[in-house]
């Protein structure tokens, strides 16, 4: 698959950043790698076996061939963010408790394969899928779950390095942390934080997004990696958390219409509330979430029904002009 970029950017003294360049797209997620005195934390792994060979090569060329690169630190569970693992066998792998909930509600590598080739695509979710993730090979993917796992906060040293991992889920996911360093005044948010996109928040509520957003701001870091996009500052993430927060006042006020999180999602991108983020079916999946919580529906969410209900209003804007319509 061809990359727009594979380079480390290097952000701080022994931190760097591998943010993929591709923008309005699933998957290209952003990874990092810190080094000090001949040791390495590895944040996060790439989506597929060779984008995690082309991460790995960066890092490789960065740190030198004698470092071993046997520690790793997962923000959250998702498969472009974990199921690299499998070229770092033996590393210990550090988590939270609940990330191995969500890898339990999150389809398989053979499911999504299945969900780009086997269904119709002729058809909202088959569209997507291809358009999507049609450019990854999910093919012989095992999934690893973590080896070292903690609820609240875990503290690390690499080299003479001070590493701080925050446990801050349920947000995004149910498991999310944050990878802090305080000298360096860099913090990795996982997908707790989307640059230039919209976000899809699997279990919410909103709030708890933005009180995540708050916990990393009191770090009072210089730049935050999103899980997604280019790097931020902090006036970058108080206008994300202001985002958030009128999403949430937005689906209150729906809810309370009785209009459906669907139909929410609908009038929103009809009015162009957001103007200048992609992704916009992405509403579907967290304005989704946030109705649950509202409903105080505490059943496990189904992805792949997320994904359509995301897939058809993508569907509809690519087919011309964008009309909302009552949705389930």
């Amino acid at each position: 698959m061809p990359m727009a970029a594979t380079e480390l950017r290097r952000i701080a003294a022994g931190v760097w950043a591998w943010q993929p360049s591709y923008e309005a797209t699933w998957g290209m997620a952003n990874c990092g790698l810190i080094a000090s005195a001949d040791q390495a934390l590895i944040i996060d792994t790439p989506y597929t076996p060779a984008l995690t060979d082309a991460f790995l090569t960066s890092v490789r060329s960065a740190v030198g061939p004698d470092v071993a690169l046997d520690h790793v630190a997962v923000t959250h569970a998702n498969g472009d963010h974990t199921w690299g693992l499998q070229l770092l066998p033996g590393a210990t792998v550090h988590a939270t408790h609940a990330t191995l909930d969500h890898q339990c509600l999150e389809p398989k590598p053979e499911q999504v394969q299945a969900l780009i080739h086997d269904t119709d695509p002729g058809q909202p979710l088959g569209w997507y899928f291809r358009e999507h993730f049609g450019k990854f090979d999910f093919a012989g993917i095992q999934v690893l779950p973590p080896t070292t796992t903690f609820s609240g906060r875990h503290d690390l040293t690499v080299g003479n390095t001070p590493v701080e991992l925050h446990e801050v889920g349920p947000a995004h996911t149910v498991g999310d942390l944050i990878v802090h360093l305080p000298e360096q005044r860099v913090v990795f948010a996982g997908d707790i934080v989307f640059a230039g996109d919209h976000p899809s928040h699997w279990a919410g509520p909103l709030e708890r997004v933005a009180a995540a957003c708050a916990q990393i701001l009191d770090l009072d870091p210089e730049w935050i990696v999103p899980g997604h996009g280019p790097l931020m500052t902090p006036d970058d993430l108080h206008d994300y958390v202001t985002y958030l927060d009128d999403l949430a006042d937005q689906a209150y006020v729906m809810h309370g219409q009785g209009r459906s999180a669907i139909e929410a999602a609908r009038i929103l991108i009809k009015e162009d509330r957001y103007p200048g983020l992609g992704l916009p079916e992405r509403l579907a999946i967290t304005l989704s979430t946030e109705y649950r919580h509202l409903n105080h529906d505490a059943a496990a969410p189904n992805l792949v029904d997320l994904m359509n209900h995301a897939a058809r209003i993508a569907w509809d804007l690519a087919s011309g002009p964008f009309e909302h319509t009552a949705g389930p």
